[in-house]
């Protein structure tokens, strides 16, 4: 049991953070630039209630990870941004949709600087709060990189609609409500397939993997002092 309770611990808790603080960036940068929708509902908010989905945080990525499913996934309440409210909508749309991915990186950074203190605390405390760093920094990345992906309705997707010339923009913002349903066949049909047949199809690791390795080797030599 205790060593359930610390395996637990040392993912929940980062994971917590992590998707706090992607969704209140979310909020503040809109609410910063023009549209308080995310404010006036609480959303720009450290309280991790304000944005757990039950279902999307905790159940169904629960019940993939104990079911031994090829593919981990999950989400939070969708943060309110009404882009119409916003100074320049075009434009800050890619400000508020990188915050999230943007205070992501920040906090893998930060914890990656932490890593370097945690052996001063005492033995026990010491070996769980490494732990805890160093999970935090692997969500951290993930969430960042695959958030990047330029499919609507994930915030790469945004960030390339306000991006991109109107020509292209358009039609990749008409994707925006087929888009989850396009990220979910992605992400769970071919592992399941290649799990048939004995190969490896996550497509996810492929997406993601590269980047999310780069970041975290980068991330520990830049700021490893010992």
């Amino acid at each position: 049991m205790e060593a359930a309770l610390f395996k637990l611990s040392i993912w929940v808790i980062p994971l917590i953070m992590a998707i706090t603080l992607h969704e209140a960036a979310h909020g503040f940068v809109a609410w910063k630039l023009g549209d308080d929708t995310a404010k006036r509902l609480g959303r720009v908010s450290f309280n991790p209630a304000r944005h757990i989905d039950p279902f999307g945080t905790i159940i169904l990525p629960g019940l993939l990870l104990f079911t031994g499913a090829p593919v981990l996934f999950g989400y939070a309440k969708p943060v309110p941004v009404n882009f119409a409210r916003l100074n320049h909508p075009r434009r800050d749309m890619v400000w508020v949709a990188a915050a999230g991915p943007g205070i992501n990186l920040a906090l893998a950074a930060a914890c990656a600087l932490a890593i370097n203190i945690a052996p001063l605390f005492p033995g026990f405390f010491a070996n769980w709060l490494s732990f805890n760093l160093n999970n935090s920094i692997i969500i951290n990345l993930i969430l960042a990189v695959f958030n990047m992906l330029p499919l609507p309705p994930l915030d790469g997707g945004r960030v390339a609609v306000g991006l991109l010339p109107p020509g292209l923009a358009a039609p990749l913002a008409r994707l925006e409500p087929y888009g989850l349903v396009i990220l979910l066949a992605l992400l769970f049909i071919p592992p399941l397939i290649g799990h048939q047949f004995g190969f490896d199809f996550n497509i996810l690791a492929w997406l993601i993997g590269p980047a999310v390795k780069f970041f975290y080797t980068a991330l520990l030599h830049l700021v490893w002092i010992g």
